[in-house]
């Protein structure tokens, strides 16, 4: 008489970063990718956010800025192998990191969302903050912004051209 081991569900989250100049067909592929491994291995997608283009904390390779999609989802078995299998084998992934929330899921009681499970379109013409090289060598010169968005040194409404000193040098005028 065999005793047949069953896992316990459990509920992982997946954050993986796209290169930034990549073609859009490519964000769907991986997308796609995803869903057929939570699909394949019984799984329930529980939730997909796509966090936009971001810069990285520190520069990968070439790349400084990347996409970030956040997936949840509930399984039971190697999912988490597959999932990283399947990332590493993307041209597209720069990084990927997979996370255990919950040790054992009621996969019958998740709710899950329609709309939350939708990935979303990614769009790379975002504004850039970041400046160019040229900018950062002085080539060009940088559109300066209006000054109700920069910040705002003269508060009262002071700023009449003159130097003011404040401290102990005030009384030396």
């Amino acid at each position: 008489m065999a005793l047949e081991i069953v896992p316990k569900p459990r509920l992982y989250e997946t954050v993986y970063i796209l290169r930034a100049l990549q073609q859009q067909g490519e964000a769907e592929q991986v997308a796609k990718r995803v869903q057929e491994v939570v699909t394949r291995f019984n799984g329930t997608l529980v939730k997909v956010d796509t966090w936009g283009l971001r810069r990285l904390a520190y520069p990968i390779g070439r790349n400084k800025r990347g996409v970030y999609v956040y997936v949840q989802y509930a399984s039971t078995g190697p999912i988490v192998a597959e999932m990283e299998r399947n990332l590493r084998l993307s041209d597209s992934v720069i990084r990927f990191q997979t996370v255990k929330l919950e040790e054992d899921v009621d996969l019958k009681a998740l709710t899950v969302d329609p709309e939350a499970v939708k990935f979303e379109e990614v769009n790379l013409d975002e504004a850039d903050d970041e400046p160019s090289i040229e900018e950062k060598l002085g080539m060009v010169a940088r559109p300066r912004q209006p000054r109700s968005q920069r910040d705002d040194h003269y508060e009262n409404g002071d700023d009449d051209g003159e130097i003011h000193f404040y401290g102990e040098d005030a009384d030396l005028q």
